[in-house]
């Protein structure tokens, strides 16, 4: 049985890697029968916010994996996807950081360097949308201040 658990486990993970996540979570869901380990319930979730939408279950779902296991950046990884998944994209970068402090992970630099960051206003009291600083920021970025 946990031969089985750890063969389905595997290929979930293999069919992830691959982009497939139709056919992950299928293995997913047939191992959370036989067991349920942080990293399934981590991976399940993320199959289950990209294929069913169900964003609010795969959140709870990953944040549960946490509590057993919140050094493994991996949960981070998925966490910060689902985020993205469901437009929440300040919580999705506020979570690959924290992923990132505990353990180097290169998935996650790679998602944080697709993301893209913002530069600073020039004008910081300001709001980033005031026509100061947008003005302000086009010209120092043509005059290469920054």
């Amino acid at each position: 049985m946990e031969d089985q658990f750890q063969q389905l486990l595997q290929h979930g993970i293999t069919a992830l890697s691959a982009g497939n996540t139709a056919l992950a979570l299928k293995h997913f869901e047939e191992a959370a029968e036989l067991d349920e380990t942080p990293e399934l319930i981590s991976n399940l979730a993320y199959c289950l916010a990209k294929e069913n939408q169900d964003f609010e279950q795969a959140i709870s779902l990953c944040r549960s994996a946490f509590r057993d296991e919140s050094w493994n950046s991996i949960h981070y990884l998925n966490l910060g996807r689902i985020y993205l998944l469901a437009g929440r994209r300040n919580n999705a970068i506020r979570t690959f950081r924290d992923g990132l402090l505990h353990e180097n992970n290169p998935r996650i630099k790679e998602e944080l360097s697709r993301l893209g960051s913002r530069k600073y206003p020039v004008i910081a009291s300001l709001p980033r949308e005031h026509p100061f600083n947008h003005m302000l920021g086009k010209l120092f970025t043509r005059l290469k201040l920054r």
